[in-house]
């Protein structure tokens, strides 16, 4: 009785061992293979990229038609796993869309240089659509678009007509931290990039080429940047803001398509509501625009000074701006409707009608036919310009006589110049009409190179350290060099 029960003991305890054995090694197992597992997920999770493609190598693949579908099925997987930032077109590929692409917050669209995003044929939207846009009604924020191409395919959907709010490449409403950079826009019926009732927008290192109004337009919104972008207009301006504040447009390179239809100004700075007193345009060069080079138009009902002043407009270049042959209000840069705008130190040579103007044009029409009154309602306008180069200033096309002036103020009764130790020389009409000056001098600026626009000075330069020397640009210089130069350079 007593062996019997030790041998069932004993069998039982090998039993046990047995299954403590086989236990350990499943849980060593499931350990082993948890932390493989884990390995793989944690490594898909540094992967934060969503690849689209053409060719069957991506995450999600297109064919050539409806090709938002796939690319909006990655925005949407993005938005969705906030593990992922970024959806990324892989080149070289042509999407062909026929609907909008849609973008959530905190995320990235990003592609290839050979990426082309692509508006189909007569793709008949309705006005207001544009090619990539808000996926939340409400805005987003904290979105960036670069890298690729927009083709908005122009000759064939042109039962559009340019200019009225037909397929805008890029658009946001109620949006904030927007970033455009590293893009080629072209061949548009609309904007480049549109953003209304927005903050802290960003526009660079773009090429925008031929689009159908504006390379960026911003409208009622605050902290607005664009610099090192190459635009060429056709139908509008480059680069436009409308009663929005702090705004700066700096080391641009913007010239006009030339064509019947190329548009209008280089820059334009709209006021008609809100508060505009914090704007600086400067480094950049302004070139053969079909309209102004830089344009300030405030208009509407009559508003305070501190609503709209401060303008500041610096170190730039312009030569043959305002080759329109069909409209008057052309020219270096042309304001109405501001107060104490500072110009200084920029270069113009060659302009069409004058260098700096109080001008406005009559009227104008909006999207709606509607026509708009665009002149200012106050008096006391001032423009200050100061250590300018203005030569070889031409006539205008249009109704050229009494044109060619380097300076001209056609609204003396509520606007005046203050003009301060600019360089003035070879104007065809002569150097002001309406305006003068007692400090401004008429020499040859002697510039290095001007065939090739090279506007620095040679050393026996008559512009060097002529400038006028304000109590700001006094604290910018050091205590042993208290003079400034007349032009571009210093």
């Amino acid at each position: 009785m007593n062996e019997k029960y030790l041998q069932y003991v004993r069998q039982k305890r090998k039993k046990i061992g047995l299954s403590i054995g086989i236990f350990i090694f499943l849980v060593a197992l499931g350990i082993l293979i948890f932390h493989t597992m884990e390995s793989n997920f944690s490594f898909k999770l540094s992967n934060k990229t969503v690849y689209v493609a053409g060719y069957g190598s991506g995450d999600f693949n297109c064919d050539g038609s409806d090709d938002q579908v796939e690319i909006n099925q990655a925005l949407e997987y993005v938005a969705k796993n906030p593990q992922f930032s970024t959806v990324y077109l892989k080149g070289p590929n042509t999407y062909v869309i026929s609907d909008s692409i849609l973008i959530g917050s905190n995320t990235i669209l990003e592609g290839d240089e050979t990426a082309v995003v692509k508006l189909k044929d007569n793709a008949n939207w309705p006005v207001g659509k544009p090619i990539i846009t808000q996926i939340d009604s409400i805005g987003v924020n904290r979105v960036t678009i670069k890298g690729f191409e927009i083709n908005g395919n122009h000759d064939k959907n042109q039962d559009k007509t340019k200019g009225q709010g037909y397929y805008n490449m890029i658009n946001f409403l109620d949006s904030k931290n927007i970033d455009v950079h590293g893009m080629y826009m072209h061949d548009g019926h609309g904007d480049g990039l549109r953003v209304e009732r927005s903050s802290n927008i960003k526009l660079y290192n773009n090429k925008v080429y031929k689009l159908g109004h504006d390379g960026l337009f911003a409208i009622d919104c605050l902290n607005v940047e664009a610099w090192n972008n190459r635009i060429t207009c056709r139908t509008n301006s480059g680069l436009r803001v409308w009663n929005s504040n702090h705004v700066k447009f700096h080391d641009n390179v913007i010239d006009s398509f030339y064509h019947w239809s190329a548009g209008g100004s280089g820059v334009i700075i709209e006021k008609s509501t809100g508060i505009v007193n914090d704007v600086e345009i400067y480094n950049n060069t302004i070139h053969n625009t079909y309209g102004p080079g830089i344009w300030l138009i405030g208009y509407g009902e009559a508003y305070s000074k501190e609503e709209a002043q401060n303008v500041h407009i610096y170190q730039n270049i312009f030569y043959d701006t305002g080759t329109n042959p069909s409209i008057d209000w052309v020219g270096g840069i042309m304001t109405s409707g501001f107060y104490d705008t500072l110009i200084e130190n920029n270069v113009f040579d060659g302009v069409y009608h004058a260098a700096v103007i109080h001008l406005y044009p009559p009227s104008s029409t909006d999207s709606y036919s509607s026509i708009i009154d665009l002149s200012p309602q106050g008096t006391g306008y001032k423009t200050i310009v100061r250590n300018n180069i203005i030569v070889n200033t031409k006539q205008r096309t249009k109704n050229p006589n009494e044109t060619g002036y380097a300076v001209i103020n056609y609204l003396s009764k509520t606007h005046a110049f203050v003009l301060e130790n600019n360089c003035l020389y070879n104007n065809t009409g002569g150097n002001y009409k309406k305006a003068k000056s007692a400090t401004d001098i008429y020499i040859d600026p002697l510039f290095v190179n001007q065939n090739k626009h090279d506007y620095h000075l040679k050393p026996n330069s008559p512009c060097i350290g002529a400038g006028y020397l304000s109590s700001d640009s006094s604290k910018e210089l050091e205590e042993s060099e208290k003079e400034i130069n007349i032009g571009r350079y210093s």
